[in-house]
């Protein structure tokens, strides 16, 4: 059974060395008595009920999976995932970034996401549960009526209640526009919800006392396309005005999804007929009010494949250290057993590292971005909640698909370090690797996120809020520029950085004459902007290590390590991309569809 280790050091690192995050939230009127103590210690305990509480039901999870009675409609969740929940809520750790006005602890957003790191990598399918949970707080919170807000955010607060998100149909995925589940007004104010909903996370389980659905349906007069959906609170038991609850209500779980990966969690096909639910926001509104919950789903997926990196290279390590296999081609390493340990062959270091860089360039960006979103909700300054917005914007959709495509990949290698162990259940690898799939699919696949990356975020501002970042990155460049010890790193950002601007450029051109140029170049852009991104954070990292690396500590060698190691190593892969990106529309398109 894999083991988990929470990297606590590293993220303190990150937080208080590379960000130093205290002084930043210090400006955050919420915040202004935040200590890096406080950090230090809700994550050290959070570290250990991930590693002791829900790290040890993951492979049992797996293999069990979930149960459906379709007689009642209710879902048994695997052995011992009610008892985590109940100790998740006893340990107030539902309600961490929480309004303190209903019930919650008042901690940065950026806390509740370094936790959220450690839950998935102790057990993706479990934080699922709780997960989508702050989406709907948020989402709520946002745009929900003072009445909304008093009878549902109390529960989602502390746990008692979950959420969950109900936007794709059957015929339906990404193109919201299409959905045809319908919602009559009735004379109290509520409506009568009819339809057929797919792919719902936790939609269903026993977990919680109730869960509060958010749910996409069209009014009867509702415009056509993405213009005429409106969103509702669907809860599966009606709350009476007074918070208790009521009735059954009409929506319920009418089969499970039989999953490669997360088998854990309850993928709910969801029928509802004539669900009473109460409007979220105005008529025809309601993509923009979920578009809140979607969002920090994006940013919770990118860290979902973090999380699964961290704990797949940790496994990977601890393997590769102790299997024996051959000698090293230069001479064995250790004579005085059978055969070398298999972490001194070069190629098993290279996958190793490459699960390691991606999971220290991932948490160094995953931080930063959701520094900019506390900054962007509790910032007193409007200009620099604006920037905070716009950078958060666009960095979101690098976060889901970067973050996730190096994920696959980092699983896929420690998989590999394995042999044929990692093909086998018990080692737990394997699951890893499953799970890290679907990361790529769900909250809108990769591919609609480098098209929202570059149709967007960067060329439908003509590229502002991309220069804006890009200043950042040129005014470290700039202060390095003299630091002879930090060209290693400097040069090769600075080279990238100007690659960037002229790539973009020309894809702006090329897109001016045919809008199908973005889809052909969308996902080799992402990941060239990817790595211009993870580029920038360990240039930053490799100076603080610099800097200490005379301490003596080896924390700082090591960071200095993978640093060398992705810029040599991994950051080189943006000179094909360009070239495949640079490519066009032509060779995508130019066979015959009957040719295919």
């Amino acid at each position: 059974m894999p083991s988990y280790t929470p990297p606590l050091r590293d993220m303190q690192f990150v937080l208080h060395e590379v960000l130093n995050v205290v002084d930043e939230l210090k400006m955050l009127p919420p915040y202004a008595d935040i200590d890096a103590d406080t950090i230090n210690a809700v994550l050290e305990e959070g570290g250990k009920f991930c590693a002791e509480v829900i790290a040890p039901i993951n492979l049992s999870g797996d293999k069990e999976g979930c149960q459906l009675d379709k007689t009642t409609h209710e879902v048994t969740t695997p052995k011992g995932f009610k008892e985590a929940y109940q100790t998740y809520i006893d340990g107030g750790w539902a309600a961490l970034a929480c309004d303190p006005a209903y019930g919650g602890q008042g901690l940065p957003l950026l806390v509740n996401q370094c936790f959220y790191e450690m839950l998935n990598s102790a057990n993706q399918a479990w934080t699922m549960y709780p997960g989508l949970s702050h989406g709907a707080y948020e989402c709520l919170h946002a745009h929900g009526t003072d009445e909304q807000k008093k009878l549902y955010l109390p529960k989602l607060t502390n746990g008692q209640w979950t959420g969950t998100m109900c936007l794709t149909e059957p015929h339906c995925g990404t193109d919201l526009g299409m959905l045809r589940t319908k919602a009559e007004p009735q004379a109290d104010g509520t409506y009568k919800i009819t339809g057929q909903k797919i792919f719902i996370s936790a939609g269903e389980h026993q977990l919680a006392e109730n869960i509060v659905h958010l749910v996409l349906a069209r009014l009867p007069d509702a415009p056509a396309g993405s213009k005429g959906i409106s969103l509702f609170i669907v809860p599966k038991f009606n709350v009476n005005a007074d918070g208790s609850l009521g009735e059954r209500n009409g929506i319920f779980c009418s089969g499970l999804e039989h999953k490669m990966g997360i088998h854990a969690n309850s993928t709910c096909q969801m029928t509802l007929d004539g669900a009473i639910g109460t409007m979220v926001g105005q008529p025809n509104k309601g993509l923009a009010a979920m578009f809140v919950m979607m969002n920090t789903a994006r940013l919770g997926v990118g860290n979902q494949s973090l999380g699964l990196t961290e704990v797949a290279y940790q496994n990977a390590v601890a393997y590769a250290k102790d299997r024996l296999q051959m000698r090293s081609l230069s001479g064995p390493k250790a004579p005085d057993k059978p055969a070398d340990p298999i972490i001194v062959h070069p190629d098993v270091r290279k996958m190793l590292l490459t699960a390691r860089a991606y999971a220290e360039g991932a948490r160094a960006l995953q931080a930063y971005t959701v520094l900019q979103a506390d900054k962007s909700i509790s910032s007193d300054d409007e200009d620099e909640r604006k920037e905070a917005e716009a950078e958060l914007a666009l960095l979101t959709p690098i976060i889901k698909a970067f973050i996730t495509d190096n994920g696959w990949i980092a699983t896929s290698h420690c998989m590999q370090v394995y042999g044929g162990h990692g093909f086998i259940h018990e080692w737990g690898m394997e699951q890893f690797v499953r799970d890290a799939r679907i990361n790529m699919i769900y909250e809108g696949t990769n591919t609609i996120q480098s098209l929202d990356l570059l149709g967007r975020k960067v060329l439908g501002n003509n590229g502002a809020t991309l220069k804006k970042f890009g200043k950042k990155i040129a005014a470290f460049i700039e202060e390095e520029g003299t630091n002879e010890a930090m060209q290693e790193f400097i040069n090769p950002l600075a080279d990238l950085g100007d690659k960037v601007n002229k790539l973009t450029q020309e894809l702006g051109m090329k897109a001016f004459g045919n809008p199908d140029e973005v889809g052909a170049a969308a996902v080799d852009y992402l990941r060239v902007v990817g790595h211009m991104t993870f580029a920038y954070f360990f240039a930053r990292m490799a100076k603080v290590a610099l800097e200490k690396e005379g301490s003596g500590d080896p924390f700082y060698r090591a960071k200095l390590a993978t640093a060398r190691f992705y810029f040599a190593k991994l950051l080189p892969e943006t000179a094909s991309l360009i070239r495949t990106a640079r490519a066009g529309l032509k060779p995508l398109m130019e066979m015959d569809e009957a040719l295919f």
